[in-house]
C-alpha cells in the first residue's frame, strides 16, 4: 500500500498504483501564434497525453534589461539578449480562457507554469494545479503565493539539492497546502542521458513522502520516461513541438508529434509490463501448468512388481490428465508394489499403487 500523500489533479489521482500522469509540455513553442497553440493541443490529444502545459511569463518579471546572452542559445544561432528572447515568447493573457476552453472541449487537462504573481492570479481560475519551474524553486515569495491558491503544486527540482527542496516544501506546508508533487529534473537543454539520474526519483519519494515524477529534457523519446516509470515515477513531463526546426529556443530539444505519441505508448506499455506486483498464475500460463512434471513408468511393469528408479522417472506430462503423482512424492513411492499391469510411458496415479 502506498505511503505517499495522494494528490488529485483534475480527475486524475497521482499516487503509486495509479497510471502515470503524462504531461505534454508545450512551453512557449506556440511562437505567439494562437492557431499554433491550438495545434499543439491537438497533437497532445492525439498522442493520448493526460495534460498539456504552457508557460505564462513576462520578461520584465524575469530578467533585468541588460544584454546578456545565453550560451546554449548562442549555439543555436540565437544572439539576442535573454530579455529580448523571453519578450518575444510571451503568451498573451487573453489566450488563457480560450486555451482552457479548448482543452475542456478536447478532454485534456490544461496546466501552466506561472513566473510571477499576476500570472498566478490569472491562471487560478483555469488550472486544476500549478507547475513550478526548476529555476523558480528558490523563489519562496512566488512559491508561497501559488501555495495560497490551495491547489496542487508540481515542483521541478532541477539544479537544486535536498536542502533547497526541503525549504521549498516546508514553505508550501506552512501555508497549509499539502498537495505537492516533485519532479526529478536535469536543468540542461538538451540534457545528456548520463545526467538524468533516475534513482533520485525514489530518493525524493523517501525524503518527502510525495508523488515524484520526471521532467525529462533529454532528446530520447523512450529511454528515460519508460525507465522512470519502471522505477516508480508517478508523473512524466516532456517538451514537444510541431517541428523541432522551427525558430525559437525550445523547439530543437523537444519531441516531434510522432515521438510524443511513441513516448505515451511506450509508457503505457511499460506500465502493463510492470503489472500489479501480485505473484499469481496468469491466464496465459494455464496451458503450461498441464506440462509440469509427474511420475511416469519407463518400462512395462507387472502386477505386484516393486517401483524403483529402474522402472519409473519424473517426466513432463504431455498436457493431458488431471490425476497424477507430483514429483515431491517420488521418493515416497519407491519400494511400493503396483496392483495391476502397467505399460511403459504411463502416467502413474496413487490408484495404481498399494496403499
Amino acid at each position: 500500500m502506498s505511503q505517499l500523500k495522494k494528490v488529485k489533479i483534475g480527475d486524475r489521482l497521482v499516487d503509486d498504483g495509479e497510471k502515470c500522469l503524462i504531461i505534454a509540455e508545450a512551453g512557449s513553442n506556440h511562437d505567439r501564434k494562437f492557431e499554433q497553440a491550438l495545434k499543439l493541443i491537438d497533437i497532445a490529444v492525439e498522442a493520448k497525453a493526460d495534460a498539456i502545459k504552457f508557460q505564462l511569463f513576462r520578461a520584465e518579471k524575469m530578467y533585468p534589461k541588460i544584454f546578456k546572452k545565453v550560451d546554449y542559445l548562442e549555439k543555436l544561432g540565437i544572439k539576442k539578449s535573454i530579455y529580448d528572447i523571453i519578450k518575444e515568447m510571451e503568451m498573451p493573457y487573453d489566450w488563457i480562457p480560450k486555451i482552457s476552453e479548448y482543452c475542456k472541449k478536447k478532454n485534456i487537462i490544461f496546466l501552466s507554469t506561472p513566473f510571477d504573481k499576476k500570472s498566478v492570479d490569472i491562471l487560478d481560475e483555469y488550472v486544476p494545479a500549478f507547475k513550478v519551474a526548476s529555476y523558480e524553486l528558490t523563489h519562496i515569495p512566488l512559491i508561497t503565493n501559488i501555495a495560497k491558491k490551495g491547489k496542487p503544486m508540481i515542483i521541478s527540482t532541477g539544479a537544486s539539492n535536498l536542502e533547497e527542496i526541503r525549504e521549498t516544501v516546508d514553505a508550501v506546508y506552512k501555508i497549509g497546502n499539502n498537495e505537492i508533487c516533485l519532479m526529478q529534473c536535469t536543468a540542461k537543454y538538451p540534457a545528456p542521458l548520463e545526467s538524468i539520474n533516475l534513482r533520485a526519483i525514489n530518493t525524493l519519494k523517501r525524503e518527502f513522502g510525495v508523488p515524484v515524477g520526471l521532467s525529462d529534457h533529454s532528446q530520447e523519446p523512450l529511454l528515460a520516461p519508460c525507465l522512470a516509470v519502471a522505477i516508480g515515477a508517478n508523473l512524466i513531463e516532456k517538451h514537444f513541438t510541431i517541428n523541432k526546426y522551427l525558430p525559437g529556443p525550445d523547439h530543437l530539444f523537444a519531441l516531434e508529434p510522432s515521438e510524443l505519441k511513441e513516448m505515451v505508448s511506450g509508457i503505457r506499455k511499460a506500465e502493463n509490463l510492470l503489472g500489479s506486483g501480485d505473484k499469481v498464475l496468469q491466464e496465459v500460463e494455464q496451458e503450461l501448468v498441464k506440462y509440469r512434471r509427474a511420475v511416469f513408468t519407463i518400462k512395462n511393469i507387472k502386477e505386484g512388481e516393486v517401483l524403483s528408479e529402474n522402472n519409473i522417472a519424473i517426466l513432463r506430462k504431455p498436457g493431458t490428465g488431471e490425476n497424477f503423482i507430483f514429483p515431491k512424492e517420488y521418493k515416497n513411492i519407491i519400494g511400493k508394489k503396483v496392483i495391476k499391469d502397467l505399460h511403459a510411458n504411463y502416467c502413474l496415479t496413487f490408484e495404481d499403487i498399494e496403499s
